[in-house]
């Protein structure tokens, strides 16, 4: 039987080498591709010969419309969070939010939480796209998610990265399969743009050419959003390591800030997992 997987940032990257791997090596599922530039998004789609919807995460209406989209095509097997981005300076979207945070955390939860019937499913999973830099730059304070106060780039970035293991953990609590992972350091355009000191690594020839690839990466996305619940992965973990959970704080320290951050960013957007 056909089933159906959805990539956002499916455009470029990993979230691409993720569309073609998994084409490559389930051509009878169902493909749905999702990124913000319509171009690069359109030539990805007509490649595979799938689906192919364009959404920018910034604008919380087009994540809304997107929902709207994807409800039609019934239940879900695998729903892969892995749009986001770096971001230089603090900007206020048009929903209130900071960039970063609204990107890589706000659109994902919304998203996932719009699709909830979709992915009631017993080996339906939610993959978020985390990062290391949720271990190594997130200084994460709950009384300001968006980090407004004290805004660095690799603060923000680090914080919503730690967001997505938040989302993993409180998607579980409410009886979602749900992994976080860490793709690895890989050579992508994510940070193309950024002046941070994390851009300019990313960015740094040498660097890049010990980096790992977008396949790689890819690799370890398709292992958890194809994977079967204690077989391939424990749900609500973080896997930091290819395939080895990991821990950022206690458990029941993350649980409780999972639902204080997810609770309150659930009644701003009038949306819930129950």
């Amino acid at each position: 039987m056909s089933e159906t997987y959805v990539i956002t940032g499916a455009s470029d990257g990993v979230g691409a080498a993720a569309a073609r791997l998994l084409h490559a090596t389930r051509p009878d599922d169902r493909m749905v591709v999702v990124g913000r530039n319509p171009e690069k998004t359109r030539a990805v789609g007509r490649e595979l010969g799938t689906d192919y919807f364009t959404a920018d995460f910034s604008e919380l209406d087009q994540v809304r419309a997107l929902a709207e989209e994807l409800s039609q095509l019934g239940p879900i097997r695998g729903l892969a969070n892995n749009a986001g981005g770096l971001f230089d300076t603090a900007v206020r979207t048009v929903d209130g939010y900071e960039r970063t945070w609204q990107v890589n955390v706000v659109a994902p939860f919304l998203l996932t939480a719009l699709l909830k019937d979709q992915l009631r499913g017993p080996e339906s999973v939610v993959v978020n796209t985390s990062s290391i830099a949720a271990n190594l730059f997130a200084r994460f304070d709950a009384d300001d998610p968006n980090t407004f106060e004290k805004f660095s780039p690799l603060r923000s970035y680090g914080n919503a990265k730690y967001g997505d293991v938040l989302l993993t953990r409180f998607l579980h609590a409410h009886d979602f399969n749900s992994v976080a992972f860490h793709p690895g350091v890989l050579s992508t355009n994510f940070s193309k743009s950024s002046s941070s000191l994390m851009g300019k690594f990313y960015n740094f020839r040498p660097a890049a050419s010990q980096m790992g690839t977008p396949s790689q990466g890819a690799e370890r996305l398709v292992h958890f959003l194809t994977g079967v619940r204690g077989v391939h992965y424990q749900s609500g973990e973080f896997y930091l390591k290819p395939y080895q959970p990991s821990r950022t704080r206690s458990r029941d320290q993350e649980r409780e800030l999972a639902h204080e951050v997810f609770n309150q960013l659930g009644l701003q957007l009038d949306v819930s997992l129950d």
